[in-house]
């Protein structure tokens, strides 16, 4: 399986990043993970004729802002999968006074609210609320005889251990520096997030998500890699255009 780090800042674009997205190549499927400014290069990596689906975390606007530009694309097929409520704000967020609507999109596209837990539709997922000031959902994904978890704005917990157990890859998010917490904003840093991998078992983790008021260089990232690997070694910090396979 490919993944490729279309856009790794959180909050707003800098010269570091464009706003969070990823995207996962598997045998059968295209994954997107969140919709920030990011997504505006989905095309240059999807080449192949297969349906694509779009997992949103939340909906604060630095995961859902590159939504207005998915008329650029000539998908097979579009399923954007969100907690309870997706489907309504999708709704409102893409009518036709601020975006083009789901249903005005050049190829078939629809939303489908999931609730907590595992799905078989069309592969195998889980889904759990994280640690946020805001429902947040994280995933995992069993695919392809590979385990991926995603998390993304949250605080440490124990959803996130779990859906990192034993698996190759998590992809977590970075937004705090060494030893910055805050309990009223709930996020991650360096330290914390090799904590969550150290629990689960997971094979590789990759930073992302990095606040762009903390993390204003690509230098800081690396400092934050550093950090994070004192605890585990096979720690990268991801950057916009990195791809990599496991």
């Amino acid at each position: 399986m490919k993944i490729v780090f279309l856009g790794t800042n959180g909050w707003y674009d800098t010269e570091t990043g464009n706003t969070i997205c990823t995207l996962l190549d598997a045998k059968s499927y295209y994954i997107i993970l969140d919709a920030g400014n990011g997504i505006h290069k989905a095309d240059r990596y999807i080449k192949e004729n297969k349906p694509v689906y779009l997992f949103l975390s939340h909906f604060h606007l630095d995961h859902i802002e590159g939504l207005h530009i998915l008329t650029k694309f000539k998908f097979r097929s579009l399923t954007i999968f969100g907690q309870p409520g997706t489907k309504r704000i999708l709704r409102n967020f893409l009518s036709d006074k601020y975006s083009v609507p789901l249903h005005k999109l050049p190829y078939p596209t629809k939303a489908t609210d999931i609730n907590e837990g595992w799905h078989n539709t069309p592969f195998k997922f889980q889904c759990l609320r994280l640690e946020h000031v805001t429902s947040c959902f994280g995933y995992r994904f069993e695919l392809d005889n590979k385990i991926l978890s995603y998390c993304t704005d949250t605080g440490y917990c124990d959803n996130v251990v779990e859906l990192s157990r034993n698996s190759d890859l998590l992809i977590s998010e970075c937004a705090y520096a060494s030893a910055q917490e805050n309990p009223a904003w709930p996020h991650l840093n360096p330290k914390l997030a090799a904590k969550i991998v150290l629990r689960s078992n997971t094979k590789k983790l990759a930073l992302t998500h990095f606040d762009a008021e903390v993390y204003k260089t690509m230098a800081q990232r690396t400092v934050a890699e550093k950090n994070a690997q004192k605890s585990f070694k096979n720690t990268f910090a991801a950057k916009d255009d990195m791809a990599i396979r496991i």
